[in-house]
């Protein structure tokens, strides 16, 4: 299915496609074992532009029925083909749509972040990522550990919540005996998974083995109960799907200073696109809190413009932290794009 509007010399076409997972991608919240993406090429008879809008069904605030999803993302480039620029305002509500339309204009324009000007996108060096092993039974964790750990990784992110929390601890403390926290960095991922009753508790036996932080322990929308919980918490708390669905302003002001998290981790495709995600980080840094770029089961579109984001957010940084970047290799049939894993790093081949 595609469709195409056009004014003036500019031209926009939309298209679908569906990815397989070469394994269940499992979460608290159910497993994936497909991806839905739109795609939209941007063109002014000249230069072609990529960009891609991947809403995630049950998590993204803009996760519509795939007709009206369709409709409103045609509306929306028809507005940036009237105006001549992306109306911002109007998308904020939309993240997934913000982020495709303004990869796309970027890229077919050759501006931030596709305009070459960091080390990263000169093909020089490459973005620290985090090992991510999804959920499954114990067996299975601890084989995806150790790929992780044979191929380099100093950073494994763990998600948990789905299975026994007895295993679960037990695996996370059979890391903990093999690898000093100086050796690995380990994260974990909750997405929501535990009560406000007994989050607590757990993050005191969690905080036993060295643990870096956890994102989301408890479900998003319940402000007083995860400010209660970072004030109290022995372990670093980031939030993630705490983030969606707050696009205003001074909504996320509010939410930052009423919560006090100790990181934020942001999905240009869940929180804003990537000018939403430069507000988000702004306020974090005047407010002493950390942040780290994820991506959000894009292909390798989406990916590819993830990373080129990342690099040009923390070019200041004395040292950027592990990003979550490594998803491309999850995908049976994803599109090629010059984006290469060695090691723990994520490369830009020229």
């Amino acid at each position: 299915m595609s469709k195409s509007v056009s004014m003036s010399e500019m031209k926009v076409t939309l298209s679908q496609r569906v990815l397989h997972f070469r394994q269940p991608a499992g979460t608290s919240r159910g497993t994936y074992t497909t991806r839905h993406i739109w795609l939209i090429r941007l063109s002014d008879g000249k230069r072609v532009g990529w960009g891609e809008c991947a809403p995630l069904p049950d998590l993204s605030c803009d996760a519509l029925p795939e007709e009206e999803y369709g409709s409103m993302l045609q509306e929306m480039c028809n507005r940036y083909l009237s105006a001549g620029e992306i109306p911002y305002e109007l998308l904020r509500p939309y993240p997934s749509m913000l982020f495709g339309l303004e990869t796309a204009h970027a890229s077919l324009h050759g501006t931030a972040p596709f305009n070459r000007s960091t080390p990263f996108s000169r093909g020089e060096v490459g973005i620290p990522i985090n090992g991510l092993v999804w959920m499954g039974t114990f067996d299975e964790m601890y084989a995806r550990i150790e790929e992780k750990l044979k191929a380099g990784f100093h950073c494994v992110k763990l998600k948990i919540g789905a299975i026994d929390w007895q295993r679960e601890i037990a695996l996370v403390e059979f890391i903990r005996r093999h690898f000093s926290a100086e050796q690995i960095q380990l994260r974990v991922d909750a997405n929501g998974g535990f009560s406000p009753q007994e989050a607590l508790g757990k993050l005191q036996q969690l905080a036993q083995y060295n643990i870096h932080s956890i994102e989301q322990p408890i479900r998003q929308h319940q402000w007083q109960a995860m400010a209660k919980l970072c004030s109290e918490t022995p372990l670093p708390i980031a939030l993630d799907e705490e983030l969606i669905g707050v696009n205003d302003l001074e909504e996320k002001k509010a939410l930052l200073d009423t919560i006090h998290p100790h990181y934020i981790i942001l999905k240009p495709s869940l929180h804003g696109g990537m000018h939403g995600c430069r507000e988000w980080i702004a306020l974090a840094r005047e407010r002493g809190i950390g942040s780290w770029i994820t991506s959000a089961l894009e292909s390798n579109i989406g990916l590819h413009a993830i990373a080129l984001f990342t690099a040009d957010v923390y070019r200041q940084l004395p040292a950027m932290p592990y990003q979550g970047l490594g998803t491309g290799q999850l995908f049976t049939d994803n599109i090629p794009m010059p984006l290469e894993i060695r090691g723990e790093h994520l490369w830009l081949n020229q």
